[in-house]
């Protein structure tokens, strides 16, 4: 090999080094471009965008339902509601969800179709919906013992309590039911604190395990499942039972196992005052200005719906607070229309819709007709909440900030504004889904 052979070698060594070495260095360059590009996509792509965080009332600015708009403003007018939240779904769909008027007046905060509100008793449907998911998962039966040895709360303190040995024989079912024999004799135990306080000389309201042992020394007013008599204070022992054999607060379990799932994200506990509001939460305006002692024994003279009563601790039978079109969602998860994935079963949703004509069945709705028609209420000081899941698929929901005192006048107002929209309107909803 002569010495310019040798040179020559070593030229295309030294040139395919150089070139293998800029390729090299263009791929790494290319790779880690597109990595912080990558990273760069992700960062700007930000947390999840759910279904609640795009919904406005500019959502639903439907120049054929105006009239719609007009009536319920007139409503809200006659009855001096502050606020009102508002949805419609049809077959699991969502086509309509506003707010109106104010969710504080006085700041002049208007309501938007994403603020909640107090639910009062119609908490008790997600209630109900969660035991049946216990029912489901094996940690409970509706045949399940709530007292005793063989009960969910079995203490020896809860059956020493007892002045009525047939308190033993109450089943879940039968709270479900309102069928567990609590009367109202000496009132409701959830909405009478201030006058237990006095009457055992307690320094403060009552903790949930104190307030059982006081009302298992009543009588019950009927055996258990011989009667039905409306109970809070049974629905908030049913979240007691779901604490126990959970091992969560009744609070934490419902979200995860029910409300998560339904993909429901506006549901949060109520709190007692204004203070304690949740950010995008409306304010609450009372039926009178009279000022009521304060639920604890303070002696403090307080609004009626900021400390008249301890909301939070009503937990299963009134403590939620969300939004219209967020409760819809709920219902559309556990009405058996495959449109939107259920929560619970078709034979769960069965037992919580099943009519008798002998007796009233409904578990968690207020009433299930013959026709299929489901109806859920609730009312407080502060709020009424109106829900109508009718046999066609479609679902009205309607929620107020304002609390009235004519007793059942307001509440028959109500469905029938409900059922007159229903059947001037439903055709002129958009066919849409805001879900």
């Amino acid at each position: 090999m002569t010495r310019g052979d040798i040179k020559r070698g070593t030229l295309c060594t030294i040139l395919f080094s150089i070139v293998a070495y800029a390729v090299i260095f263009l791929i790494y360059n290319h790779q880690t471009s597109c990595t912080r590009e990558e990273e760069t996509v992700v960062a700007q792509k930000g947390p999840e965008v759910i279904w609640t965080d795009t919904l406005t009332n500019h959502s639903s600015e439907w120049k054929a339902l105006q009239p719609m708009d007009g009536e319920i403003e007139r409503f809200m007018d006659k009855w001096h509601i502050k606020g009102l939240s508002f949805a419609v779904t049809r077959h699991d769909s969502l086509l309509y969800a506003k707010g109106y008027g104010y969710a504080d007046a006085e700041i002049g905060r208007k309501l938007e179709s994403a603020d909640i509100m107090r639910i009062a008793s119609a908490s008790k449907l997600v209630t109900a919906i969660a035991v049946m998911k216990l029912v489901e998962q094996g940690k409970l039966t509706l045949d399940t013992k709530i007292f005793g040895p063989e009960g969910i709360l079995n203490d020896t303190a809860y059956t020493n309590a007892m002045c009525d040995r047939r308190m033993l024989d109450i089943t879940v079912d039968h709270l479900l039911r309102h069928m567990g024999g609590f009367g109202r004799g000496a009132g409701d135990p959830m909405f009478t604190t201030n006058e237990i306080i006095k009457a055992k000389n307690l320094k403060s309201a009552p903790t949930p395990e104190e307030l059982v042992k006081i009302v298992l020394g009543r009588r019950i007013a009927f055996a258990p499942g011989n009667g039905r008599i409306y109970s809070n204070f049974g629905y908030m022992l049913l979240s007691m039972a779901m604490e126990r054999v959970t091992g969560m607060s009744y609070w934490d379990y419902v979200t995860k196992n029910v409300l998560e799932p339904a993909g429901c994200h506006t549901f949060r506990p109520a709190t007692n005052y204004y203070e304690e509001r949740h950010p995008n939460e409306s304010k609450y305006y009372a039926p009178d200005d009279e000022l009521v002692e304060e639920y604890n024994g303070s002696g403090r003279m307080v609004s009626r719906v900021y400390g008249g009563n301890d909301v939070n601790a009503l937990k299963g039978a009134g403590g939620w607070c969300t939004s219209a079109a967020d409760f819809a969602r709920l219902v559309a998860a556990a009405d058996g229309d495959p449109a939107l994935q259920d929560v619970i079963s078709r034979n769960s949703v069965a037992t919580l819709t099943a009519y008798s004509e002998d007796e009233k069945l409904s578990r968690g709705w207020s009433e299930c007709d013959a026709t299929g028609k489901w109806t859920r209420t609730g009312t407080l000081s502060s709020t009424h909440t109106l829900v109508e899941r009718f046999p066609d698929g479609d679902c009205w929901v309607i929620i107020t900030n304002s609390g009235i005192w004519t007793g059942f006048h307001f509440t028959k107002d109500l469905v029938r504004l409900l059922e007159r929209l229903r059947s001037r309107y439903s055709d002129s909803l958009p066919k849409r889904d805001l879900f």
